[in-house]
């Protein structure tokens, strides 16, 4: 269960009101330039439609919220539970994952009607709740909160695939106004960190989920961190260079991956006439080299960084060496809040003393950790507790936040992750190496 490290905050009604309505608005927002066909397609089964993330979210209020503290509670739709359940086996049965697509009923405007009457149910049931209670309740209501905004950003990842199979090229919001030239990000640079005994996991007040949990110390040798983000010119060089021909530069798993399924760039590239062109969330346009390269996978990630002669950070490297720069609590960067959608430039220097750019926001990083529970971790009990701790098995750890992601998830000891094979996440690449530069043929 999500928990929070130091002092839980406190929340009145009105405040837990007003940020209830706040999350759950602009989830709508986000859904509002998609059509109720646009939001009915599963284009592959990593994908879920629109209208079943707006579903799911409000789904997850009814069931651990409102079924357990609204009086003469019974659900809006008793097949909604089936339907709209994810992977919660306490909770019950749910639909089959890859079909969900199938399921044109309830349509876009249904799931609308459904959430408008969890809503409303919801502010009753919060202001009617004695303080003792609502003291109780807050921390669900506030992982639904969370929870919703990790469906925020899967919505735009999720709509990103489907308006790419469209022969038409379709872009969910116009491309921004772009200044006259993007920055040049410059040469890839070096920040030397100390390591030895660190600690990392989340470390004071406010929310966390529950995988960043307990802080713990861990022992690091002394090692370097690349000052930007890979870019689109750097992952040219590599492809030009036989990047996914050469088999020695590639794990085991990976070779088989990209032979089987051909792999010969970044997912959503596609190449015209000898020009690279990239899927975007603003439509198709020439692949700009000054660009974080993204939607790649570990396996290339990893690839990339063999045929550089280093490798990819741990995640205890990565987030001691942003808290070691001063950015530990300072979370700035291209996040959701920008509207971007889609990753900018690193900047010529870091923001005031920072040296690392690009720490949170454009693309999730992938390190070389698996994801697996800290020591001493232990999921909670109840269907809750599935939350996390059911996926530490298989997926790779990733840090640092995306062009996609609210500002609330990007901090210096969140985790996300994938599988080592996902491309349709939004996903880049920091290096790493162990001290002084190794000749390669790239950085």
């Amino acid at each position: 269960m999500t928990t929070t490290s130091g002092a839980t905050p406190v929340w009145d009604a009105e405040t837990l009101v007003d940020r209830y309505a706040e999350v759950r608005s602009h989830t709508e927002t986000l859904a509002a330039p998609l059509s109720p066909e646009d939001q009915t397609v599963q284009s592959m089964p990593d994908v879920s439609p629109t209208k079943w993330h707006r579903a799911h979210v409000t789904w997850f209020f009814e069931t651990f919220v409102l079924a357990d503290h609204e009086q003469g509670f019974a659900p809006f739709q008793d097949t909604y539970w089936f339907l709209f359940n994810s992977y919660y086996e306490a909770v019950g049965p749910r639909f089959s994952r890859p079909q969900r697509g199938v399921i044109s009923r309830p349509g876009a405007h249904d799931v609308g009607v459904y959430r408008g009457n969890v809503d409303e149910r919801m502010r009753d049931l919060i202001g009617s709740l004695d303080g003792g209670t609502l003291e109780k309740v807050t921390p669900t209501i506030e992982l639904g909160f969370h929870h919703e905004q990790q469906h925020q950003e899967l919505l735009l990842m999720d709509i990103k695939h489907v308006l790419s199979l469209n022969p038409l090229q379709p872009a969910y919001v116009d491309r921004p106004a772009r200044a006259a030239g993007d920055p040049d990000p410059g040469p890839l640079g070096w920040v030397d960190v100390e390591g030895g005994l660190v600690e990392i996991g989340h470390d004071g007040d406010g929310f966390s989920f529950d995988n960043e949990l307990p802080r713990h110390q861990v022992w690091l040798e002394p090692y370097r961190l690349a000052d930007r983000l890979v870019t689109n010119g750097d992952w040219l060089e590599f492809m030009a260079d036989g990047g996914y021909r050469r088999h020695e530069l590639w794990l085991s798993d990976g070779w088989a991956r990209i032979n089987a399924e051909d792999w010969r760039a970044p997912f959503y590239w596609t190449e015209v006439d000898g020009v690279w062109f990239e899927h975007t969330l603003h439509g198709t346009w020439p692949v700009d080299p000054s660009l974080p390269v993204t939607h790649v996978s570990h396996y290339e990630a990893d690839a990339f960084a063999s045929w550089a002669g280093k490798r990819l950070p741990t995640e205890a490297e990565w987030e001691h060496a942003v808290r070691s720069d001063g950015q530990g609590d300072d979370v700035t960067g291209n996040l959701a809040n920008t509207e971007t959608f889609h990753p900018t430039a690193a900047s010529a220097t870091g923001a005031g003393d920072a040296r690392i750019r690009q720490a949170y926001g454009d693309c999730w990083e992938w390190t070389s950790s698996s994801y697996l529970p800290y020591p001493g971790f232990h999921p909670a009990a109840g269907a809750i507790g599935e939350y996390n701790g059911k996926f530490m098995s298989n997926q790779m750890v990733l840090r640092g936040g995306c062009a996609l992601t609210p500002p609330g998830h990007a901090r210096a000891s969140y985790r996300n992750f994938f599988p080592p094979g996902a491309r349709w996440a939004m996903s880049g690449v920091r290096l790493a190496d162990g001290g002084a530069p190794t000749t390669g043929a790239s950085a």
